[in-house]
């Protein structure tokens, strides 16, 4: 009887260099993840190409500068949006219905806020030009001065107590106070009045411009992650590093939440001090004028550089106009904030959000300024920031093909020709005996 025996064609051998202690340990493989190749750029498109690209910007931008104003202000919208739109989406609630919400609660809040600040500001604009008009105009019964008057008579009084007596401020003051009188305060009041008035009504001129920004930026908030997907098939984010979109709205954020806090802080901050001065008396009616001048400081903050020193121009005219001496308050008041804004709120609270050079912001004012007025210049640092994002994305994936000087050697081809081998004779072979 013949039996078959079957040999299983894989045996376990078992490993010498196999050791105990290591039975417990797991070996992790991970993927080495690929070299990201960048795109370069050849010298004649830097040469060409790239200025003329840059000129065809320039000039789209100030022919139909405000159909390119209008979409960049819906894109900084949009991008804004997105992720609390996104967040939303995480609670399974439905990208269009996530839209409506996020601005109609925006839209209320702005109206309401926009609604209740220039009912404020209209009231207490016509109240101070009430009372400027008032102290350059009405007279005493019995001395028959005017406030301003008898204002830098006390100050004059005050220069010759300390033994200022060379500085004359009191003809200086009462031709300064004639004149006034003379030219009609009144009339310049009821422009300044007619001027809000007017700025007021010419918010509702621009519904048409608001409800198309509302209306780009919703489509393109509903193409929003479209967009991203398609970038990212084209550029893949490297390992580490977020996506373009992504990233682009984390700077806008990051540069917004910054700026506008850094507003409210400076703002708030300007009108207390307001406030105490004129309660304390020394600043005389600012306590009545305080929210209006620190609604203006907190505006005026949103513009770099020169938002500080325009913010403090109207309280410290205002103290002028209505006592000299407490006009030296104010401006030590704002000097005070200003120290601290930039030795101790910018620092902390804005932090590296913009991270360009003073240069460059400067140059992005001023072309703002000059392409939209002043609406572009509140434009103008939003779009640098995101621009920084996709600076610093695309300096990842792409780069400039090198300029070398004397141009580097050139190839040439050379035919090499062998020399002529001459046949030698080949000596005998010796006798080997083995």
């Amino acid at each position: 009887m013949t039996v078959e025996r079957q040999v299983p064609i894989f045996r376990e051998i078992p490993l010498p260099f196999r050791r105990p202690e290591c039975d417990n340990v797991r070996s992790t493989i991970r993927p080495v993840p690929p070299a990201v190749t960048k795109i370069e750029i050849p010298r004649w498109m830097q040469l060409v190409g790239l200025p003329l690209v840059l000129l065809f910007l320039w000039t789209l931008a100030g022919t139909v500068s405000h159909v390119v104003f209008l979409f960049l202000v819906a894109a900084l919208i949009a991008l804004l949006l997105d992720p609390i739109v996104r967040g939303l989406g995480r609670l399974r609630i439905p990208r269009g219905f996530s839209i409506a919400v996020v601005f109609l609660s925006f839209a209320t809040a702005l109206v309401v806020g926009a609604i209740a600040l220039g009912v404020v500001v209209v009231d207490q604009s016509r109240d101070a030009a009430d009372r400027i008009t008032n102290y350059l105009t009405v007279e005493d019964g019995r001395s028959s001065q005017t406030d301003a008057e008898r204002d830098v008579e006390r100050l004059q009084s005050w220069l010759d107590d300390r033994g200022l007596e060379r500085i004359q401020v009191r003809e200086q003051g009462q031709n300064l106070a004639d004149s006034l009188r003379e030219a009609n305060p009144e009339e310049y009041t009821s422009r300044a009045i007619d001027f809000l008035e007017g700025a007021a009504l010419s918010i509702f001129e621009l519904l048409f411009s608001l409800v198309l920004v509302i209306v780009v930026s919703v489509y393109m908030l509903l193409d929003m992650g479209r967009l991203s997907a398609t970038v990212d098939r084209r550029f893949p984010p490297r390992p580490g590093s977020g996506s373009l979109i992504p990233r682009i709205e984390s700077a806008l954020a990051g540069y917004i939440r910054g700026q506008v806090l850094l507003s409210l802080i400076i703002g708030v901050s300007a009108g207390i001090g307001l406030w105490l001065l004129g309660i304390l008396g020394w600043a005389e009616g600012m306590e009545s004028y305080a929210l209006l001048f620190g609604a203006w400081v907190a505006v005026a903050e949103l513009i770099p550089y020169l938002g500080p020193w325009l913010g403090a121009i109207p309280p410290i005219v205002y103290a002028l106009i209505v006592d000299p001496v407490s006009a030296i308050w104010v401006t030590l008041l704002f000097l005070a904030v200003h120290q601290i804004e930039g030795h101790i709120v910018v620092p902390n609270v804005m932090g590296s959000a913009l991270r360009l050079h003073p240069l460059l912001v400067i140059f992005g004012l001023l072309a703002g300024g000059e392409i939209y007025g002043l609406p572009g210049i509140f434009v103008a640092l939003p779009l640098l920031a995101g621009m920084r994002a996709i600076w610093e994305f695309f300096g990842e994936r792409v780069q400039l093909e090198p300029w070398k000087e004397g141009g580097g050697p050139v190839p040439v081809e050379v035919e090499i020709e062998e020399p002529p081998v001459s046949e030698a004779p080949v000596p005998p072979a010796a006798n080997v005996r083995s």
